[in-house]
């Protein structure tokens, strides 16, 4: 069985999912949530590397946020719905969360982000 890990803001202790998919390979970057009606709640997705994300074709609006390769938010994009792109060329990865996280945990540009392994 593979790892699970859980995503925590450093700074606040929030946990913005109890659970993330890693999406570190061509295939499973393409696929992310596509094909599904809404982000299952609590859920995450990590695409790396990775400095640009569309919801082209998605169902809902999800929130992202961009990482150095150092896990810190370089930038919070809250809300963005489908059909739209987001982009952050000095992002090394992108964590995409259900709609409403970014607000909700507080988290901001700076935070260090950090995958802790669920037991």
């Amino acid at each position: 069985m593979a790892q699970q890990f859980r995503i925590v803001n450093a700074r606040s202790g929030a946990v913005l999912a109890g659970a993330v998919t890693l999406a570190h390979d061509s295939q499973s970057r393409r696929k992310g949530w596509l094909g599904i009606d809404a982000a299952p709640p609590g859920e995450a997705i990590w695409l790396e590397p990775c400095e640009a994300v569309h919801c082209f074709f998605m169902r809902f609006t999800i929130d992202v946020l961009f990482l150095d390769r150092r896990l810190r938010v370089v930038r919070c994009r809250p809300l963005l719905r489908p059909w739209r792109i987001a982009v952050c060329l000095r992002a090394n990865s992108v964590i995409e969360l259900a709609a409403g996280t970014i607000d909700a945990t507080g988290t901001v540009a700076g935070d260090q982000i950090v995958l802790e392994p669920v037991a």
